[in-house]
């Protein structure tokens, strides 16, 4: 009898791993215990019921793995003829067969799948070039736009330009009426500054020799001071002399400067200022004036010799007709 229930008990036991590694739900613990501590006829009930138990939980699993290992588990559980060592192959099997299915079950049920990645990779590959795609159209759109600006005719004039009552470099007051009748180049800067205002003026100057010996355009070069404190009419007098035989320099106080500058857009702050050392930032543009000082276009640092050339010559031509 106890040879019986012992081998009762370690079948079981084996029952029980292979439905532990199946998913199936455990059963009561107390089971293998209370089995050593009954007789036979109750050994049979609760093989009976937990029979009953496992074949009501088996089809659900057998359903998903395609395969059906559990029910000849359970029917070597009922038989308990075959011997431990049969019991244990029994059990192997069945707890191999199941990890395979439990595998099989988790590549088909995870989370991503083929199709879903193709989906995903295809929508965002869409997103991407219906983007790309308007983004060439938006900057075609801009191009187009801005092109036909250019080409398109003149509506107005800008607020450039006006009055002005300052002092040569000869010490002479002058307005923009002494300088009718003539095509005007004027730039705006300060005789201490280092770099910029020099660069320009020397250009300015070249432009002015090519206009003249290219086109037989004779320009006036017109320089206006942003610094009336230190660009006295001696200092702006030997200041224009170093770029050009033709370069006129006008100065004045600082309300006819700030007056000018106003009339013609242009800004201009001191920056760094040490005792009586400080530079001013200023607008680095120059512009073209009409014969009747009225103003035409501006050009900016961005152009060299031969463009700012060009342009005034284009400007000149059109202006004619």
């Amino acid at each position: 009898m106890a040879s019986i229930i012992s081998r009762t008990v370690n079948h079981l036991r084996h029952v029980n791993r292979s439905v532990i590694r199946s998913g199936l739900p455990n059963p009561p613990p107390p089971l293998a215990d209370s089995l050593q501590n009954r007789h036979l006829p109750l050994l049979g009930q609760s093989l009976a019921i937990y029979q009953r138990c496992l074949f009501s939980t088996t089809p659900n699993t057998t359903a998903e793995n395609q395969g059906n290992p559990e029910p000849k588990t359970s029917e070597n559980a009922n038989s308990g003829h075959s011997g431990n060592s049969g019991d244990s192959g029994e059990g192997n099997k069945s707890g191999e067969s199941h990890e395979s299915s439990n595998a099989g079950k988790s590549i088909r049920g995870g989370p991503v799948s083929w199709l879903s990645f193709l989906l995903l990779v295809a929508t965002g590959a869409g997103i991407i070039l219906y983007y790309d795609k308007e983004k060439r159209q938006h900057i075609e759109e801009i191009f187009k736009a801005s092109k036909e600006v250019k080409q398109g005719p003149s509506v107005g004039k800008a607020a450039i330009g006006g009055p002005f009552n300052l002092i040569n470099h000869d010490g002479k007051r002058v307005t923009e009426k002494d300088f009718l009748g003539n095509w005007t180049l004027m730039y705006f800067g300060f005789t201490h500054c280092p770099d910029i205002c020099p660069d320009e003026l020397v250009k300015l100057a070249a432009a002015v020799d090519k206009l003249e010996k290219d086109a037989g355009i004779e320009i006036v070069p017109l320089f206006i001071s942003v610094d009336p404190e230190r660009d006295t009419v001696e200092q702006v007098c030997e200041y224009v002399k170093e770029f050009h035989p033709k370069l006129i320099g006008l100065t004045g106080n600082p309300d006819e400067i700030r007056s000018v500058a106003r009339a013609y857009r242009v800004y201009y702050m001191k920056t760094t200022e040490e005792d009586s050392d400080y530079l001013v930032d200023h607008s680095i543009v120059m512009y073209l004036m009409s014969p009747e000082m009225e103003f035409v276009k501006f050009f900016g640092k961005n152009n060299n010799v031969d463009s700012l050339a060009e342009g005034i010559t284009k400007e000149i031509k059109q202006y004619k007709k």
